[in-house]
């Protein structure tokens, strides 16, 4: 049997394909190339990265090193306009309606279970995997053995036919194994530094990446308690609900948080008081179902590292949820995903439209 493996330059995907090889299976490695790393390009001077390659093309080259290693075909493809239509443009739009987007979610979705699928067809495959940390098993999509790297989050889009030919060879493992393995075999990708943060931003300055696409509008930043003006914001797309860190107040900074956005006036709101980031109710809209289940009551998360929280379910018209999590969460955020659970299965998720307190609709969110 066939399979086409996502092969992006790091060690979970490397040690992918040593396992689909150990497997008997036929491997072919495909990488996908979804950015211009050429536009707006501020790596220069970037004490982290190596200033002679731009590290898309340092992932491909050590992906092509990991392929001749293990004597698999790499094969080249380009997604730029793909990934520009879908995730880039959708990624400006929710910015810019206030909203905290996660651009990996909608990546998985249309280009690494789609456009890739499509691409991975004309090679023949029987099957795609990819580096993913999850698992699936009777059709369900698993979470993965290592608990601290699972990614069903990042997967919670998918339909339940996009998984149906899909491989996750590493999601029985821990972490440590797969650089074990990948030491074992001396692969260049070993001891490399998994990647974190947006994808198409890197290692780069965010602010400095944005001001490329997306007008600074500075505004004020208000205690939402007393009302009074404490300092000025550079633009409310630079700052998500429960934020502390850049707010620049000075010596309150590590005792303040963001907790809400006045689109209209440009306010940002911020506040000592925790209190204000509780809510107990959120709308998720886009909800799309991986499982047949249904259930009234399961588990949520609205980040990714977050722990599991109990919730209740009542479905609304729309494709829409109310969820309902009594005990308070904290930073329950806009644009951000909500991902369901049943135990180990994910049940799939939707966007988080907006977030209640006690049946009230906030005010500043």
């Amino acid at each position: 049997m066939k399979v086409v493996i996502g092969m992006s330059g790091g060690v979970d995907s490397s040690v992918a394909a040593i396992l689909l090889k150990k497997q008997g299976y036929e491997v072919i490695g495909l990488f996908m190339r979804n950015w211009d790393s050429s536009i707006n390009n501020d790596y220069l001077g970037n004490p982290n990265l190596n200033n002679n390659i731009c590290p898309q093309e340092e992932d491909y080259n050590d992906a092509l090193k990991v392929c001749e290693k293990l004597e698999i075909p790499l094969h080249r493809v380009d997604f730029v306009k793909e990934y520009w239509d879908y995730v880039f443009e959708y990624f400006l739009s929710e910015l810019k309606n206030g909203r905290t987007p996660n651009p990996d979610i909608m990546c998985n979705k249309y280009i690494k279970f789609d456009m890739f699928v499509k691409e991975a067809e004309k090679l023949g495959a029987d099957y795609i995997a990819t580096g993913h940390y999850a698992r699936i098993k009777d059709g369900k999509l698993l979470r993965a053995v290592d608990s601290n790297k699972d990614q069903t989050y990042f997967l919670s889009q998918l339909s339940k036919k996009q998984l149906s030919n899909v491989l996750f060879p590493i999601g029985d493992l821990e972490k440590p194994k797969v650089r074990e393995i990948a030491l074992e075999y001396g692969l260049i990708t070993a001891n490399k530094k998994d990647s974190t943060g947006i994808c198409f931003i890197g290692e780069r300055n965010f602010t400095k990446f944005l001001e490329n696409y997306l007008p600074n509008i500075p505004g004020d930043i208000v205690d939402i308690k007393t009302n009074e003006v404490i300092a000025k914001h550079i633009g409310l797309m630079y700052y998500t609900i429960g934020q502390r860190k850049g707010l620049n107040l000075g010596g309150n900074e590590d005792r303040t948080y963001a907790v809400g956005k006045d689109l209209e006036k440009n306010i940002l709101y911020v506040s000592d008081i925790e209190d204000y980031l509780i809510t107990t109710e959120a709308i998720i809209e886009q909800v799309n179902w991986i499982s047949d289940e249904r259930p009234n009551k399961c588990t949520a998360k609205f980040r990714y590292r977050q722990p599991d929280n109990d919730v209740e379910l009542e479905f609304l018209d729309n494709n829409e949820v109310l969820v309902r999590y009594p005990a308070g969460v904290k930073a329950v955020t806009p644009g951000q995903a909500c991902v369901f659970y049943l135990g180990e299965e994910c049940l799939g998720g939707g966007i988080i439209k907006e977030v209640r307190k006690n049946g009230q609709k906030l005010w500043y969110l």
